[in-house]
């Protein structure tokens, strides 16, 4: 049997047990969750672990057409969290001194042949120049395509497979962004790498070397690397998705997909509880050597973003350094907040209607701001919020 979390931690370092009720004795937090729902999504999951306790609560709705709340214990999709799990791994087996931090990654996937410049660093940190397979974005307003994963033709297509060295050959067939190691570009494509690189070297899968290495010590039960299955454990709310066809306004129930398409670009699953467990523990040096971790927090100067985490400014007002990964994809927006120390945190699950111009970005970025606000006391820059699906 697998210990539990708590376990882990010696009693000094787990934050005092005090917990409330939904709703109870925060009620900033649930006015804060409500006002979300209120700008416009179907509902909203929030957990908070501070010097006050740990408090859960959600507001809106679970599905479209029905009252229920959101679970607070619900599963759903993480989109770009995926990102901070799957850099984890990478530097445990650094540290495990069977991956080089600064080796070129050609040298354990020659089959692509990359360019001999790409590091396995640059991988984590977006500063390969590799290609995003889910489209670039150049700031001039022009957009190169990668694979479907918008409109009519992604709902058509939801329930397909994707190999990853499929992502990978398409990424490699378009134009470098930038020379190796020259400038900061959030890539997909990094991460499908990098689950490449973990399971070549170790010879197992990455869901199996997630399950040794994070999932199975932290006793995190209700995290998923689903690879192609389509399923989302429950309970859970629903994600939806809206599309023009002939003129028509559809709206499509999207929570069960292959999310295969994204690979370790965003395709696990987890709960608020989870990534609690997970980010604290990470923060609170239970998965890293203190070299590591500082590797892993330590900032590109263009745009605050570490191997794997974003490390941001908590504002005038607030309490110093976050470090974060949010994530979106089709439905689902995933947050993930913590201090440096791993004390203070607060995860949360957004479910709502998508649809292909990202209508809701700007309102999210407003309500994650709203949230960093009322827990650390400091605003975020809006790089860290954006869940929008050109970066997953």
């Amino acid at each position: 049997m697998e210990k539990k979390t708590t376990e882990n931690f010696s009693s000094s370092e787990i934050v005092k047990e005090k917990r409330f009720a939904a709703g109870e004795d925060r009620p900033e937090l649930q006015k804060a969750i409500q006002e979300i729902v209120d700008s416009g999504f179907l509902g909203v999951q929030l957990r908070v672990h501070d010097e006050q306790g740990e408090w859960v609560g959600s507001a809106g709705v679970s599905r479209l057409g029905e009252e229920a709340k959101p679970p607070t214990n619900g599963h759903f999709r993480i989109g770009s969290n995926t990102k901070t799990f799957t850099a984890t791994v990478v530097l445990q087996l650094v540290a495990e001194g069977r991956i080089g931090l600064d080796d070129p990654v050609v040298d354990y996937l020659p089959e692509f042949g990359l360019d001999r410049r790409i590091t396995v660093r640059m991988l984590l940190q977006h500063t390969s120049g590799v290609f995003n397979f889910t489209g670039e974005y150049y700031e001039d307003g022009t957009v190169v395509p990668g694979i479907p994963w918008q409109g009519q033709e992604w709902v058509d297509n939801r329930f397909k497979t994707y190999r990853p060295e499929e992502l990978v050959r398409l990424a490699l067939s378009k134009p470098m962004r930038f020379e190796p190691g020259t400038d900061w570009s959030y890539s997909n494509t990094n991460y499908v790498l990098a689950r490449l690189l973990i399971e070549k070297v170790t010879g197992s899968s990455l869901a199996e070397e997630m399950q040794r290495l994070i999932l199975g010590p932290l006793g995190l039960s209700g995290t998923v690397v689903p690879e192609t299955q389509p399923e989302i454990p429950g309970p859970h709310a629903h994600a939806y998705y809206r599309y023009e066809d002939a003129g028509e306004q559809k709206t499509v129930d999207v929570t069960r997909q292959n999310p295969s398409w994204i690979s370790t670009g965003g395709d696990m699953i987890s709960t608020t509880q989870d990534l609690h467990t997970f980010i604290s523990a990470l923060m609170g040096g239970k998965l890293l050597p203190a070299p590591l971790l500082a590797e892993m927090c330590k900032p590109h100067p263009k745009i605050g973003y570490g191997l794997g985490v974003f490390v941001q400014d908590a504002g005038p007002n607030g309490d110093g350094t976050i470090i974060t990964h949010n994530g979106g994809i089709s439905g689902y927006a995933a947050l993930m907040y913590s201090t440096p120390d791993g004390r203070k945190t607060l995860t949360a699950s957004v479910n709502y209607v998508d649809d292909v111009a990202m209508s809701l970005a700007v309102p999210f970025q407003k309500a994650t701001q709203r949230l960093v606000e009322e827990v650390f006391g400091g605003g975020l820059s809006a790089d860290a919020a954006e869940p929008a699906s050109k970066q997953s």
